[in-house]
């Protein structure tokens, strides 16, 4: 017997793998910076520390752009969300690929920005939904699994394109994807409507969660580490473990595997045992990133390192994603965009304070020591999330249909019979 949302029991709804796919291309263009940064520094006439601004653009726009636009939002249907995300991230990159201006790129990421929380956002929210919450963890792992897909994919194609036809060419590539994207998305997502009683107020009742903040807090904290390594791992790469240029979008892809692979056990094991599972791999992220300082002069070790930080720091996310949006009980709109905007905001800092001692005297392995610091610290909110206990709270969807009101209640029943 099938499902309210379309799937036979056991699989997920269909309507998750769509958002992975839109999330495959907001993964690609938030870090195929980090493989193109040299070129773009050199095209735009700044040095590699400001070019690395552009990531750091990107977050920012997401921290700001996940809440305010979910509230916007709010009371549109939710297809027409994405879609119209989709379209504004198209144009973003057309106006960027198009420019020669380091401030025309820097504002066309912070609006792509906006546009890709946006669609996070609202996309969190249905995946969750749809899978109901004894999935929940496992379709914020799979939607994820978008964004970490991009790396293995989505980044060394990018990076290895623009060897050949600059920057530039990644850009338009995006722009025409995206485009694609919107038109498969209107196909696809089913057509409702968004309840009328759904209210801001509601939404922001929702955050006096003390357990979210904490889930926040390990979201900010781990996603800071691995990307503050990340941002400069070209360098750190070439420069000091000597693997050539043309190589390094293997050692991204490499990256990916591993983030991918952590995504996937966060999404097994996160729902069954979150808190071992999040307070294990933040630790193993922190050693890793610390080994990476002496290992990297070697381009084996270097490569197995920047695997395992990939592995063990991606393990965390989906779990912490999962916790957060169920502690937001029927409201999970505004939470679901604070997860992305935590994640963005370690991103910000982290790239930030990892550029900074990347022109210290700490040199190429600066950007690791952030990382690591990063790692450490994200046991201090997981910590507190263990001691105060995980129990979830209902799922509800912005736009329940009759058939889903049933299922759900059907849920409630079985649970209670337990």
């Amino acid at each position: 017997m099938s499902s309210a949302t379309g799937s036979a029991p056991g699989k997920l709804p269909s309507v998750v793998w769509v958002l992975a796919a839109g999330t495959f291309l907001m993964g690609t263009t938030e870090f195929v910076i980090a493989g193109l940064l040299p070129e773009m520094a050199a095209d735009l006439n700044v040095s590699l520390s400001h070019a690395g601004l552009l990531i750091t653009a990107f977050a920012v726009g997401m921290i700001v752009g996940g809440p305010t636009m979910a509230m916007a939002t709010l009371r549109l249907p939710q297809r027409h969300t994405l879609i119209g995300a989709l379209a504004v991230f198209a144009l973003g990159h057309a106006v960027a690929a198009l420019s020669t201006s380091f401030t025309v790129v820097l504002i066309a990421r912070v609006v792509t920005a906006l546009a890709t929380g946006a669609f996070w956002a609202v996309g969190f929210v249905i995946a969750t939904a749809a899978a109901g919450p004894a999935s929940a963890t496992r379709a914020v792992s799979v939607m994820m699994g978008g964004l970490t897909l991009a790396n293995v994919v989505g980044v060394p194609i990018g990076s290895f394109v623009g060897q050949y036809t600059g920057w530039r060419g990644p850009f338009w590539a995006l722009a025409v994807l995206a485009a694609l994207a919107a038109a498969f998305v209107g196909r696809f997502v089913p057509r409702t409507e968004q309840r009328a009683e759904v209210s801001v107020r509601a939404e922001v009742r929702a955050l006096k969660q003390g357990r979210l903040w904490l889930a926040l807090g390990a979201a900010v904290l781990i996603m800071g580490g691995v990307l503050a390594t990340y941002t400069y791992i070209t360098p750190l790469l070439t420069d000091r473990a000597g693997i050539p240029e043309g190589a390094v979008p293997l050692v991204l892809i490499a990256f990916g595997v591993g983030a991918l692979g952590g995504t996937a056990i966060g999404g097994r094991l996160g729902d069954r045992r979150p808190m071992v599972t999040t307070i294990t791999a933040s630790a193993a992220t922190a050693l890793i990133l610390l080994a990476l300082i002496p290992a990297s002069s070697s381009p084996s070790a270097a490569v197995v390192l920047v695997f395992g930080m990939a592995a063990a720091g991606f393990t965390v996310n989906p779990v912490v994603t999962s916790l957060a949006v169920r502690f937001a009980g029927e409201a999970p709109t505004l939470t679901s965009a604070l997860t992305t905007s935590g994640y963005n905001t370690g991103i910000a800092a982290g790239s930030l304070v990892a550029g900074r001692a990347l022109d210290s005297s700490l040199g190429l392995t600066g950007p690791a020591l952030v990382g690591a610091v990063f790692a450490v610290l994200t046991l201090l909110p997981l910590i507190a999330l263990a001691l105060c206990g995980t129990a979830p709270l209902r799922i509800v969807a912005h736009h329940t249909t009759d058939t889903e009101v049933l299922r759900q209640t059907a849920e409630a029943a079985t649970t209670t019979a337990r």
